[in-house]
Parts: structure tokens; sequence; C-alpha cells
């Protein structure tokens, strides 16, 4: 398991409440529209991270990690998994405290890479399962 529960507790509490989420359009039949809404609804600052940087559930999306104008805590990963090393890797770029691949996102070299560099990560989990269960 790429996530221990130690590890999942620390980036949903603690890691900080700004998520980018690479993949959010305002496509409603996406997996990651979803997502976005119940980390909303959890008190997290989302941030659509799509080519369309389109404005999603509210919040001004941007075209890629890069574009971002202020800090970000955590970034989620909705894409492929044959592009999420990428991702990853720009997260480290821009200072992110956390990297979560999502269910069935899985790049164990990305995973050891983005921990080298010290940032939390999870991989092949979802925060919208696992942020209810803090109780």
């Amino acid at each position: 398991m790429y996530g221990d529960a130690e590890t999942i507790r620390r980036i949903l509490t603690e890691q900080g409440d700004t998520w980018a989420i690479v993949g959010l359009s305002s496509n409603q039949r996406r997996a990651a529209h979803g997502v976005a809404d119940v980390l909303q609804r959890y008190g997290k600052r989302i941030v659509p991270v799509h080519p369309k940087a389109e404005t999603v559930h509210g919040e001004q999306g941007y075209a890629s990690l890069a574009d971002i104008p202020f800090e970000v805590d955590v970034v989620d990963v909705f894409v492929n998994s044959n592009l999420a090393g990428p991702v990853a890797d720009e997260a480290v770029a821009i200072g992110a405290k956390a990297v979560w691949f999502q269910l069935d996102v899985i790049d164990e070299d990305a995973y050891a890479r983005t921990r080298a560099a010290g940032l939390d990560m999870v991989m092949d989990r979802c925060p919208a399962i696992e942020i209810p269960r803090l109780g």
C-alpha cells in the first residue's frame, strides 16, 4: 500500500487546505468533479488544473500547476498513470507539501521520487473515501 493511515490523516488534516486537482474540468460525469465537491464540503479550497483552465465549483481554473499564482498544499492527480509522474515532479517543483494519486493512478518511480524529495504521498486511494473516515 502506498500511503499508510498516518500519512493519509496527515495529508487530510495537517498539510493544508489548498488542493490543486489535476484533471478537474466542468464535466460532471468525471470522478474528479465529485471528489472536488466532497473536498469543498470538508473545508478544502480546490483549484482546478486542466488545459481548458475552466472555473469549476466556483473556483478559477489554471492550465498547469506552474500557472497557479499562490501556494498549493496538496496536488491531487486524476490523470492516467503514464502522465502522473511528470505531474508529481511539477508538484515538487512548485513546493507542494503532498501529492495524492487517485484510485488506479499508479507510478512507483514517481512515488519514490516524490517521497525522496520530502513530500508526503498517497497512491491508488481516494480522499473522498478517506476523509469521512477521519470522523
